[in-house]
């Protein structure tokens, strides 16, 4: 196994498992997961979700697990060619998993020089590098901007449009020295994460994705199943708590005539679950870790 699952005991309570039930692991990664999800279940069956075709290696022999090499944005889909709607419960943790970001040719992580990819997915055409490369200056502004949430966004396309105009940047190392007049000393590290978030999310198209899962996951869970969905930044965890909160992404709560909320969910807690002192002192990644539950009406 390659990822330590974050908040793996609250996800697993909060999905509260009928041992006979039907799950859903929207995001296998390395299995971690996956693997509590089987221990609770008694019979049942668990459909583990994952685009990253090396997740695949690290799938657990057990004959009620059915693995899905998909995108989770095609849940209602595949699903129903199972014949296995409604579910009881579903998880999605949308952490990048630690192999992914330990390995170099991935791309993804600031640490190492490795070629600019960052594909969840790597059939997908187009990667990191056609992004910096290809994108006009005006769109890399809009995904530094709306993606990154970096306030200097015009400065660092500006940045990539000169540093590519002499030569490709085709490699990681090669993006942050293009980058570093931008990065605001002391805080390097942060402003680079930024800049590859905005590009990972932009790649990989991640939240149109979390947008039509958050979707079609109240379409396919039962009367009274859990939705569970760790994120770990803002942008994601907005999304999700106003479609928890309000059954859409503007957070606008909509009511029926005698002033009803009409909601397709109902939010279990309130105030996000963090890891405590302890996790985060043994796995560092899962610091931003924010934890919702919502049930199905």
């Amino acid at each position: 196994m390659f990822h330590k699952s974050v908040l793996l005991e609250e996800s697993i309570n909060a999905l509260a498992i009928q041992p006979g039930g039907v799950y859903v692991d929207a995001t296998y990664g390395g299995g971690g997961h996956s693997k509590a999800i089987l221990k609770v279940l008694e019979g049942g069956r668990l459909f583990a979700f994952d685009q990253d075709e090396d997740a695949l290696a690290n799938k657990l022999e057990d004959d009620r697990l059915i693995m899905v090499h998909n995108n989770f944005r095609y849940l209602r889909n595949i699903l129903k060619l199972y014949k296995t709607v409604p579910v009881d419960g579903i998880l999605a943790d949308l952490g990048i998993s630690s192999y992914q970001i330990d390995n170099p040719e991935r791309g993804f992580s600031t640490r190492f020089e490795g070629e600019l990819d960052m594909r969840m997915n790597r059939d997908k055409k187009t990667s990191a590098k056609e992004v910096v490369n290809q994108y006009s200056e005006e769109k890399l502004r809009g995904v530094l901007h709306n993606y990154g949430e970096l306030r200097n966004a015009r400065k660092i396309a500006q940045l990539i449009l000169s540093a590519r105009g002499l030569t490709p940047i085709n490699t990681t190392h090669e993006l942050k020295e293009a980058l570093a007049p931008a990065a605001e000393k002391g805080k390097e590290n942060k402003f680079y994460a930024q800049v590859f978030q905005a590009l990972r999310i932009e790649v990989n198209s991640e939240l149109e994705s979390l947008k039509d899962f958050l979707l079609q996951s109240t379409e396919v869970l039962r009367p009274g199943g859990r939705l569970v969905v760790i994120s770990y930044h803002s942008l994601e965890d907005k999304l999700v708590k106003d479609y928890f909160r309000s059954g859409n992404f503007e957070g606008i709560l909509n009511k029926d005539f005698y002033g009803n909320p009409i909601v397709p969910l109902s939010v279990i807690n309130r105030k996000s679950i963090v890891p405590g002192d302890e996790e985060v002192a043994l796995n560092n990644r899962g610091r931003s870790a924010r934890l919702r539950i919502a049930e199905k009406i």
